[in-house]
């Protein structure tokens, strides 16, 4: 039974959601944290993405369950998060009720963990809530609720920030949130749209691949990956550590595999397919950067 509320939150896809706090964080303190700001920290992540996973599924389970009435049912999805129990809520799996308490346990613990390590990011942890159910209304509105996903998916990686750092610059505060943002839309947000475009048509919604059509939208997806591997190169000016040119080089590379190579191959094929391959990729693109930078962080 526990499964199935896992399923409500993707776990899977939240687990690797995860390391981008923790990359951010380890890149603007250089060094890790002590071990229970740490503890607390992954405790703090891991239930604000549990939680909003969940409350993305809560905002639309009517328009889930309109999508999932035709003949091909709920789509395969991609290897992070693949199961016959994708939106278990509009499958009836989960009941509302049911689901609203799991979202609600797991956003307080937020919230609480969030207080404890800084009260300023109480407000994020708010914000990520609002934006996530205005992200869900727009589908039927407008093909700009990409913006909003990207603002959702930042606020994780921007709360790690106040973690470590009270007082950031607005600046570079600004220059990772573009580059959050970038790999979130380009990397999440329009393949994941365009693996659910014949779900998406049933309910008239308004996304980037049906708006404009696969060529468009391909392209689009290769400048943002693009854009989001040349800014990854500005990142070092965050860190009080010295990272240097073989830095540069691991990062640009792994840009280049996870994003950029498979980018281009849904813009050559446009299928979906492509687009659940690179859905896949650039979802452990925030662990390879964890990775990425332990590995400067412990040399």
């Amino acid at each position: 039974m526990l499964s199935r509320f896992f399923a409500l939150s993707r776990t899977t896809h939240g687990v690797l959601d995860v390391a981008m706090p923790g990359f951010t964080a380890l890149l603007w303190l250089g060094a890790f944290p002590a071990w229970p700001t740490l503890l607390l920290s992954l405790l703090t992540a891991f239930a604000g993405y549990t939680a909003i996973y969940a409350l993305n599924d809560l905002a639309g389970v009517k328009t889930d369950q309109e999508k999932f009435t035709g003949p091909g049912g709920i789509n395969q999805g991609y290897s992070v998060e693949a199961s016959d129990m994708r939106y278990p809520l509009a499958q009836k799996l989960v009941s509302f009720r049911g689901g609203l308490a799991w979202f609600a346990f797991w956003y307080g613990l937020a919230l609480l963990g969030a207080y404890l390590l800084n009260p300023s990011i109480v407000f994020i942890v708010l914000a990520a809530a609002v934006l996530e159910v205005i992200y869900c209304r727009l589908l039927k509105v407008t093909y700009w609720r990409t913006l909003v996903s990207g603002l959702v998916k930042s606020c994780g990686p921007v709360s790690a920030v106040f973690v470590v750092n009270p007082e950031p610059s607005l600046p570079l505060l600004l220059l990772m949130l573009a580059w959050l943002m970038l790999w979130e839309i380009g990397g999440q947000n329009i393949p994941a749209d365009w693996n659910d475009v014949e779900e998406d048509k049933r309910v008239g919604a308004k996304t980037i691949p049906l708006t404009f059509g696969p060529q468009k939208a391909g392209m689009l997806v290769v400048i943002t990956l693009t854009l989001t591997v040349l800014t990854s190169l500005f990142l070092p000016l965050m860190s009080p550590q010295a990272l240097g040119i073989p830095y540069l080089v691991a990062t640009g590379l792994a840009g280049l595999f996870l994003l950029i190579l498979p980018g281009i191959q849904l813009y050559q094929k446009r299928e979906s397919r492509q687009a659940g391959r690179l859905f896949d990729r650039a979802s452990y693109y925030p662990l390879a950067q964890l990775a990425i930078m332990t590995v400067f962080v412990l040399l």
